[in-house]
C-alpha cells in the first residue's frame, strides 16, 4: 500500500523566536507518541512551518492526531508534479471526491512558498478555479462560507493539493510548559480546567480526595477521558483519603464553633496538600476548577482567603466562564457524560456556608485552632 501524506499545521508556535525549534521538536515527538500508542506506523518530519506525517493509515491517523495539542488543523494531501496542469487534474479529482456540483460553491486557496514557480498565487487560484468550475458547474465563493476549499501549496520541487481540513485542539505541545497538580473531582469544572491547562502545554498530575467509591470511579473515568489528549505525557493519578486529610481540621472547626467556615478551610486544606504533592513531583503550579461566584467557596472574598499562604501559583482557567460555557466545552472535549454522574453530597457541607469570608477573621481562627493543639 502506498504511503499517504498528512499536512499538519501549527499556530502560535510559528510566533516563537529562537526557541521555536524546541516547540516544533516537541510537537513531532508528541505526534510520534500518538501514532505509537494507537498502533499506527508512520514517519514524522518537519519542513518550513509545516509538519508532515506519512502513513498507510491516513484516516485512522487523522482521527487520533486531531487530539494532539499544538496541532491547529490537518489535511490529507496529495503530492503532484510541479506543473499547473498536474495541479488542475488533482484539484478536479478532489472536487469530484467531495461531490462538488452546480448547487454548491467552492474556492481555491493557493500558497506559493517557492517563488520560482511560474504562476503567482492569484493566478493559480484563477486557473485552477476555472478548470474546476468548467467541469462541475459549481459557483465560485471566495469567502469562508464556500462549501469546499481546495488548498494548493507550492513548495520547492513539489505541490500539495488537498480538500479536507480537520480541526485540531490548537494550543502548545504537551510538556513544553512543565507540569502542574490538578485538583480533580471528576465534575464538570475541574475536568474542563485540567484540559485547558493541558492545552497550554502543561502536563497534569490529577489529584483526587476520595469521599466515596462512586466519586473515585468518576475521577478515574475523567482521567481516562483526559488521557485521550495526553500524548507526550503519562498521566499518573494520585488519590488521597478526604477524611484523613481534612478530618482533623474539621474537628477543630467544630470544637470552636466555626462550622460555617468548613468549605473555605476544606478547599484551602486541599490546596495545601496539592502544594506538597507538587513539591514531591517537581510540579510548579496547582490547577483548580473555580468559577467566580458559582458556589459558596468561589466568591471573590472566599477565594482570597482560600489562596492565603499557598506557596504555588494557582491556575483557575474557568474563572470567567459561566456554567453553560463550561458545559459546552465539556461536551466538545468528551468529559461531559462522565462529569454529570451523581456522586452524592459532601459529608462536611454545613447548612449555611459562609459566602463572604474576612481574611483577618480567618487569621484569628487559625490562631485559635493552633492554640488548641
Amino acid at each position: 500500500m502506498d504511503l499517504g501524506l498528512i499536512l499538519v499545521r501549527y499556530g502560535e508556535i510559528a510566533l516563537k523566536g529562537e526557541n521555536r525549534w524546541y516547540f516544533v521538536k516537541k510537537l513531532r515527538q508528541n505526534i510520534r507518541d500518538c501514532l505509537k500508542k494507537n498502533g499506527i506506523e508512520g514517519e514524522v518530519r518537519s519542513q518550513g512551518q509545516r509538519v508532515y506525517v506519512q502513513t498507510e493509515e491516513v484516516e485512522r491517523a487523522l482521527e487520533r492526531l486531531r487530539d494532539v495539542f499544538g496541532i491547529v488543523s490537518l489535511s490529507p494531501a496529495q503530492e503532484v508534479a510541479w506543473d499547473i496542469e498536474a495541479i488542475k487534474e488533482e484539484a478536479l479529482r478532489v472536487a469530484r471526491e467531495a461531490g462538488l456540483n452546480e448547487e454548491m460553491s467552492f474556492r481555491v486557496d493557493a500558497r506559493r512558498a517557492d517563488k520560482t514557480f511560474p504562476f503567482i498565487s492569484p493566478e493559480i487560484n484563477r486557473l485552477v478555479g476555472a478548470s474546476v468550475q468548467a467541469a462541475t458547474g459549481a459557483r465560485v465563493d471566495l469567502s469562508d462560507e464556500a462549501d469546499l476549499t481546495i488548498g494548493v501549496e507550492v513548495q520547492r520541487g513539489r505541490v500539495l493539493v488537498f480538500g479536507r481540513v480537520v480541526k485540531g485542539p490548537g494550543g502548545l505541545p504537551l510538556t513544553t510548559e512543565g507540569r502542574a497538580v490538578a485538583l480533580l473531582s471528576g465534575g464538570l469544572d475541574s475536568s474542563v480546567a485540567a484540559w485547558l491547562v493541558m492545552k497550554r502545554g502543561c502536563g497534569i498530575i490529577p489529584l483526587h480526595f476520595k469521599q466515596s467509591e462512586e466519586g473515585l470511579a468518576r475521577f478515574m473515568d475523567s482521567c481516562q477521558a483526559l488521557a485521550r489528549y495526553a500524548y507526550g505525557w503519562e498521566m499518573r493519578p494520585i488519590v488521597l483519603d478526604h477524611a484523613e486529610v481534612f478530618g482533623p481540621t474539621y474537628e477543630k472547626l467544630r470544637r470552636i464553633g466555626a462550622e460555617r467556615w468548613v468549605c473555605i478551610f476544606c478547599k484551602r486544606t486541599m490546596l495545601q496538600k496539592a502544594s506538597e504533592v507538587a513539591d514531591q513531583h517537581k510540579a510548579k503550579a496547582i490547577v483548580s476548577g473555580d468559577s467566580l461566584g458559582q458556589v459558596a467557596s468561589q466568591t471573590i472574598e472566599n477565594l482570597e482567603v482560600i489562596s492565603y499562604g499557598i506557596d504555588k501559583p494557582i491556575f483557575r482557567p474557568v474563572i470567567g466562564l459561566d456554567k453553560m460555557e463550561i458545559v459546552a466545552l465539556a461536551r466538545r472535549i468528551g468529559t461531559y457524560e462522565v462529569s454529570i454522574r451523581s456522586v452524592g453530597p459532601c459529608p462536611y457541607l454545613p447548612p449555611n456556608p459562609l459566602t463572604k469570608a474576612d481574611l483577618a477573621k480567618f487569621q484569628t481562627l487559625l490562631e485559635e485552632m493552633e492554640a488548641g493543639d
